[in-house]
């Protein structure tokens, strides 16, 4: 089954802290090279700081420039890599409806309700056998629906609320889990009756990612979806 693992993760984030330090350092030496009037020392530090930095700036576009956008299908694994890439999501379930809940306070939506359940499971297989079975703090993680012309369609609050979901699905996408344990996120989202191809984006938010060699949320980088072929929709759901 074919999965998008991100290549590379911890040689990446050492690139970025070993950069990081680099710079940290070179900011050090020229403000000794100032104060102690050096002009010499201070432009050589300059000029190393700029080569490293555009040296690392090239690396990044030419990640960027060179991926290829990718859409998963039904069971599909993408995983997420925070140092290591222990964390994989799949999309279990899509379901479309017009009219969410029942009773005297249904949701309907404005153009259809897509409503989609994730799965979370954190791989036993990416762990090493001395690391024991300590929970793990997922980052924060952002799902939002896109269409061909790339707009975004945040979970609809109304529709959550009518869906009356069960407490089993009634989890946060970065609820802390056990080496081999998974659980399901169900989110309802409102997508426009003119989106086309709609597609579910899940992400990590976390600014740092701008400037990560190879991260999908780095500039001009392309993206990872979760391809979404619903049901035809129906007039009214209670609960999917």
């Amino acid at each position: 089954m074919e999965t998008f693992v991100p290549e590379r993760a911890p040689m990446v984030i050492l690139g970025f802290l070993g950069m990081c330090l680099a710079l940290g350092l070179a900011g050090l030496v020229l403000l000794y090279a100032l104060a102690a009037q050096k002009l010499a020392l201070a432009k050589r530090t300059v000029a190393m700081a700029f080569a490293l930095g555009g040296a690392y700036a090239g690396l990044l576009l030419a990640a960027s420039l060179t991926s290829t956008e990718k859409t998963l299908g039904a069971g599909q694994w993408k995983y997420f890599c925070e140092v290591d890439c222990h964390l994989a999501y799949s999309v279990t379930g899509v379901s479309t409806a017009k009219t969410l809940g029942e009773g005297q306070n249904p949701a309907t939506a404005e153009g259809t309700f897509y409503v989609v359940t994730i799965r979370t499971w954190f791989d036993e297989d990416t762990i090493s056998r001395t690391r024991g079975d300590g929970i793990l703090h997922p980052n924060l993680r952002t799902a939002r629906i896109m269409d061909s012309r790339g707009r975004r369609y945040p979970p609809s609050l109304p529709g959550q609320l009518a869906l009356q979901l069960p407490a089993n699905k009634l989890i946060a996408l970065d609820q802390p889990l056990r080496p081999g344990e998974s659980y399901e996120t169900t989110l309802v989202f409102d997508v426009p009756a003119d989106a086309e191809s709609p597609r579910l984006y899940l992400t990590d938010p976390l600014p740092v990612n701008w400037v990560l060699i190879g991260h999908e949320n780095s500039f001009f980088h392309r993206r990872v979806y979760f391809g979404l072929e619903p049901r035809p929709a129906v007039g009214r759901a209670s609960q999917l």
